[in-house]
């Protein structure tokens, strides 16, 4: 049987797409079978593997209205073992049509019955907490969260993890999380380094080891309808995605646990009236609590131990350079 992972944050601009698109070619590049489902109606996912966003494509929106079947739907792309199933502008409109629905399993329905053909299905997520995402949340197994190494990135995540939260206590009580995903990071600023520190100290063995670095090539791929993997095989960003995939691999074969009783660190309250940091410390414990009692509900599984990730210093500053 597939397994079912959303890519999901309702902020824009973390790098969620971009991970959904590049982690789904390092998988396949594994040899595994992968399908990502463009559930974005912005249709980026599908463009970023190099398909169409044309009327006479058929995609996630005729599939939802029984217009054409799942294999019908479902697209080869260049990258060997990769398939899609693209988004197309007639999406948009499916968010008004599921407004009426109460069941919020229609995405669901459609992937499940056929789900095992692939090893891995990659579901991209609309920007926002709408209909949308929230029939992609039900669907889902595990949750995969980029977050962008900035403190607004951060802000979102409690909204995040309350929705999660709801999703759980009613439709998908199975969902799990599979991990937090540093994003976007710029090891040239504090800021950076900050909160990539201190989201693996408020949520141990929940982030992966790997760190997504700002990149030109990574922000190049798309425009050429390229994943990472086959746009600069030998880059940092290449490198870092095909990290994250072994991770992906380890992780859904034996899922993280969050340790019992682990609370995460506590930060003076001084510092979370007066600096910066504080604030930041604030926000993630915030966001820590929710984790918490999300994770204590249904974790029952061994903590796992990550593999190895490749030194991101090899880059030939790919923050700077043009091209």
């Amino acid at each position: 049987m597939g397994r079912l992972i959303a890519v999901v944050n309702q902020k824009g601009g973390v790098g969620k797409t971009t991970t959904a698109v590049n982690a789904s070619a390092a998988l396949a590049e594994l040899g595994h079978r992968v399908l990502i489902v463009d559930a974005d109606p912005q249709g980026n996912a599908t463009t970023g593997v190099g398909a169409s966003l044309d009327q006479g494509v058929f995609g996630l929106y005729q599939l939802l209205s029984e217009q054409h079947s799942f294999d019908e739907v479902t697209h080869s792309t260049a990258v060997h073992g990769l398939s899609l199933i693209p988004s197309s502008r007639d999406l948009a409109g499916a968010e008004i049509e599921l407004a009426g629905s109460t069941s919020r399993t229609e995405i669901r329905d459609v992937l499940k019955p056929s789900a095992q053909k692939f090893d891995y299905v990659i579901i991209d997520t609309p920007p926002s907490l709408g209909v949308l995402t929230l029939t992609c949340l039900v669907a889902a197994e595990q949750l995969l969260i980029p977050i962008q190494c900035e403190y607004y990135a951060l802000e979102g995540l409690r909204q995040l993890l309350y929705t999660v939260d709801l999703v759980k206590r009613g439709l998908n009580p199975n969902l799990t999380f599979l991990g937090l995903l540093r994003t976007m990071f710029d090891r040239r600023t504090n800021l950076s380094q900050q909160v990539a520190t201190e989201l693996e100290q408020f949520f141990p063995g929940e982030v992966f080891a790997t760190i997504i670095p700002r990149t030109v090539r990574l922000s190049e791929a798309p425009s050429y309808g390229e994943s990472i993997i086959t746009y600069d095989p030998r880059s940092a960003g290449a490198e870092a995605y095909r990290s994250l995939a072994l991770e992906i691999v380890h992780r859904t074969h034996a899922p993280p646990q969050l340790p019992a009783g682990n609370s995460g660190p506590k930060a003076p309250a001084s510092s979370i009236q007066t600096s910066p940091a504080g604030h930041l410390e604030n926000s993630l414990r915030d966001s820590r609590v929710d984790w918490v009692d999300l994770r204590h509900d249904t974790s029952t599984e061994a903590p796992v131990v990550p593999p190895h990730v490749p030194n991101m210093k090899g880059d030939d500053n790919a923050a700077t350079r043009t091209g």
